[in-house]
């Protein structure tokens, strides 16, 4: 589907979309394809399906966004968090 689909199709609704076709523009992430895996009234339910899959499945593209923006705005931002190495007990 294409944006403007899903708005059409749910209007005045937060969805929870998975990237099916995308590319990198500038910082920014265009999505082309997209399918809707929900829709709900609030971004907070939105939030606990969206931890659920992506707990499941890091891989797949999520996101959530509400149908009242007229487009999506995606910035891509580089991972700024602390990696810990993990060690290994010999004991």
């Amino acid at each position: 589907m294409k944006w403007s689909e899903v708005r059409q199709q749910f209007p005045n609704r937060c969805v929870l979309i998975e990237s099916l076709k995308a590319k990198s523009v500038h910082n920014e992430r265009i999505i082309e394809e997209m399918s809707v895996v929900d829709d709900f009234d609030n971004g907070n339910d939105a939030w606990k399906i969206y931890k659920k899959l992506h707990d499941t499945d890091q891989s797949r593209e999520l996101y959530i966004i509400h149908t009242n923006n007229e487009k999506i705005k995606i910035l891509e931002q580089p991972y700024v968090g602390i990696r810990r190495k993990h060690e290994v007990s010999n004991g």
